[in-house]
This record gives structure tokens, sequence and C-alpha cells, in this order.
């Protein structure tokens, strides 16, 4: 078997949950005790725009470049994950899930998501405009109004003990929840 067909094959939980754990303590030596993807937003409007505005007034080479950089590995290692690595097997998802989309109305599971859900024609259209504009706004909103995105308080905020990281991550499965069983049918 070569490196290839390797890294192509789906990892065992225990590699992903190794390295996840590991954030933490690598943090803590750094001596950054934050964490997370939606800080970036800030980050990046520093360094393009700061203006007069105080909120982009900062030194964010200094505090959010290796957040910069975290986030471009993530984008590139999706790249070659998805596009690079990508198997023309469909994804493995359990045949209960397979039953519930179906029932949405999603019949292509080849790829890593459904073209019925992810693709321009499926953007293109009242759902979807719907989906992408109220949603990526609400996504917005809450991580600005949570402090943080579920990474940030997932990883970093939970394992320093912060009760406003558990508070933020129970709003944020019970939202996923409330978002998965009640509006996903009203919109497929």
């Amino acid at each position: 078997m070569s490196i290839l067909d390797i890294l192509r094959q789906p990892w065992p939980w225990y590699v992903t949950g190794l390295a996840a754990g590991l954030m933490v303590p690598a943090l803590l030596l750094t001596g950054n005790k934050s964490f997370g993807i939606a800080s970036n937003l800030r980050h990046i409007c520093a360094a393009v725009y700061p203006a007069n505005i105080a909120h982009f007034k900062y030194d964010w080479k200094q505090t959010g470049l290796w957040n910069l950089m975290f986030a471009l590995g993530i984008l590139i290692g999706g790249y070659i994950g998805g596009v690079l690595l990508a198997s023309a097997e469909p994804v493995a998802i359990a045949e209960k899930t397979r039953a519930a989309l179906t029932a949405l109305g999603v019949s292509d599971f080849n790829g890593l998501a459904p073209r019925e859900l992810f693709s321009w024609s499926a953007l293109l259209t009242l759902e979807g405009i719907l989906l992408i504009g109220v949603g990526g706004f609400l996504v917005g909103f809450g991580t600005s109004y949570a402090g943080g995105c579920t990474s940030g308080h997932g990883i970093a905020g939970l394992s320093n003990f912060q009760l406003p990281s558990l508070i933020a991550i129970i709003g944020f499965f019970a939202g996923g929840l409330l978002a998965t069983h009640l509006l996903l049918p009203l919109f497929l």
C-alpha cells in the first residue's frame, strides 16, 4: 500500500483526537490562550483596511499572524484532501443518514458533499440564497455574540475551564440540532 493509498483512506478517530488534544499544550507553550477561526476575520480587516476604526487598530502581526497561517493551512489542507487526494469512491455514511437525506430529496452521494445541496445551481435558488445568506449572517452574528467559534470555545475555552465556553458549546449544539431537524426539512 502506497503513501497515497494511506492518505486517501479514512483515518482512525484517535489520530485526529490526538492532534486536537495536542493543540492546547502547543498553545500554552507558545503563550497563546485563544484558538479559533472566527478571529481571523478581525485580523484580515486590520491588515487590509485598518482605517480609524478602534476595533481594528492593533498589531495584528504580533497577535494574529499565527492564526492567519493556521487558517491558510486549513485552506491548503482542504484543497489537498478534497481535490488532490480525492477518491472516486462515494463518501461512506451511515445507512440511516443516507435514508434521511434521500427522504429530503438528496440522491447523489458521489464526491465529498451532495451536489443537490452544494453546487452553484443549488446556491442560485431561493432556498440556496436564504440558506447561505441568512445562515451566513446568523453564523457571523453568533460567533461575534458568543465571543468565538466552535473550535475556539470547544478546544481552548473548555480546556481552560471557561464557563462561557461551556454555555456557548451547548448553544452551538442546540442550534445545530434545531437547524438539522426543523429548518433543513423546510428548505429541502
